[in-house]
């Protein structure tokens, strides 16, 4: 998830398709933007609310682990410090000693200090949205827990249940869809408040649920390696795109591109609804996927994995950094994307471990 996250950016600075510090001085044409279009709308269907679901999963131990409160302070530490370390230094970092727009900011003490009293750095937390959002859904756990006063068995404890059943999936991302598609009335798809883009967050708060229900039930390793998680991964991964170029190219000829991104729109309908389905489906493909072929605890697979919160905290900086260098390079779009994702991965993982070797910064990253 976190390679894909990198790439994500790495598309959106050559693609100008989505929001990101900086993208580059040439716009590619429609035709050229097609391909980001359906691979950075399959990304942004399902990764983020993996991660969420993965989280929410975890989160249910540790709750059970540690209590209310000690789960509570833990994920203030453990979220609430990189989101500040992300605002107050990382971000700042980009915009004054990066500077990619060549933007005069004045003195910089002075600007710092107006984004510090103005609360500016609030809504500046970049990538790091995700810490910010995932802190309060896990406080909202542990008072939701603390409220009712129960005792959950930790998911080692916890018997094995039966996965979810197709029909009950399948309701599930359809209601999901039409919840997304309510919320884009007011919050359309480009908007966000406090860098928190809610047109997406009826995904994530419901996968963030479901982590839990799943930790504390003993379905997901069931689920991972049932036929029917590797039927919805293939459906998914052929059929979604499929579908999105269909949808694009029936709702082009009859509504303007604003009407995918929310409102009384039935594209962004469509669109809400295609992306729940399909998200759903490549979730549960990724599980079978990587339950069944990658399940494997390496010396490698442990070290890439012990770093990838750390590449998600410093990867922003360097892929900017990067990007801003490669403008001497020759343009070629796909070669510059895939070139950005991977030099700016093998960067963020060297940051990433030395920044891990650093007193303080190993317990947040």
């Amino acid at each position: 998830m976190i390679v894909l996250v990198v790439n994500m950016h790495a598309c959106v600075t050559y693609s100008h398709v989505g929001d990101w510090y900086m993208t580059s001085a040439i716009e590619p044409s429609m035709a050229a933007k097609v391909p980001f279009i359906v691979w950075q709308s399959m990304l942004q269907s399902f990764f983020m609310g993996l991660l969420f679901f993965l989280a929410g999963y975890f989160a249910a131990g540790s709750l059970a682990r540690r209590g209310p409160g000690g789960f509570a302070r833990e994920r203030l530490f453990r979220l609430g410090l990189p989101a500040l370390l992300y605002m107050l230094v990382i971000h700042p970092f980009i915009l004054l000693g990066l500077d990619p727009w060549d933007y005069d900011f004045g003195p910089r003490a002075a600007w710092y200090a107006h984004y510090l009293s103005s609360g500016h750095f609030l809504g500046s937390s970049g990538p790091l949205w995700f810490a910010v959002a995932l802190l309060l859904f896990s406080l909202a756990l542990a008072a939701r827990e603390s409220a009712l006063g129960t005792s959950r068995s930790t998911p080692a404890s916890a018997a094995p249940a039966a996965s979810p059943a197709g029909k009950r999936l399948l309701g599930f991302a359809l209601l999901l869809g039409l919840g997304s598609f309510a919320v884009r009335l007011v919050q359309p798809i480009g908007t966000n408040l406090l860098n928190l883009q809610l047109c997406f967050f009826v995904q994530y708060i419901a996968w963030f649920a479901a982590g839990v229900h799943a930790a504390r039930h003993g379905w997901l390793l069931p689920l991972a390696a049932s036929r029917q998680a590797r039927v919805a991964g293939w459906l998914a991964l052929i059929g979604g795109p499929l579908a999105l170029l269909a949808l694009l190219a029936v709702g082009m000829q009859y509504a303007p591109k604003e009407a995918f991104f929310g409102g009384w729109h039935w594209p962004a309908f469509g669109l809400a609804v295609w992306e729940q389905l399909t998200g759903l489906g490549l979730a549960l493909g990724a599980l079978a996927l990587f339950s069944r072929q990658l399940n494997a605890d390496t010396a490698e697979w442990r070290w890439l994995g012990d770093r990838s919160f750390a590449v998600y905290v410093l990867h922003a900086p360097v892929l900017v950094a990067l990007a801003m260098l490669f403008r001497k390079l020759p343009y070629h779009l796909y070669s510059l994307v895939a070139l950005l994702t991977l030099v700016g991965l093998v960067i963020s993982y060297v940051l990433a471990d030395l920044a891990r070797r650093l007193l303080g910064l190993r317990a947040i990253l």
